[in-house]
């Protein structure tokens, strides 16, 4: 997509040299500056829809028990560690 930005000449000048001592061209210099502004704004609305979807599951009565999830991911159901005999 192409934009036309109105700017003043002085800055765009500036800019543009402030750019090749960058080694860029000014239009790559603006392109990764929205995208970078384009993924700020993804995030943000990616942290507010999880922000607005958070604590909304049914667990069914489920609570998290981490000795249980470990016994069940190392096959060793019914087994009782302890943590000094590790």
């Amino acid at each position: 997509m192409n934009i036309t930005l109105a700017v003043d000449e002085k800055i765009a000048n500036d800019a543009r040299a402030a750019a090749q001592s960058m080694g860029k061209s000014l239009n790559q210099v603006v392109r990764e500056h929205l995208e970078s502004l384009a993924g700020v704004e993804r995030i943000k609305l990616e942290m507010e829809e999880l922000r607005l979807t958070a604590g909304t599951g049914d667990s069914r009565g489920w609570k998290f028990d981490r000795d249980e999830i470990y016994a069940e991911r190392t096959g060793m159901s019914g087994t009782t560690q302890s943590r000094s005999g590790m």
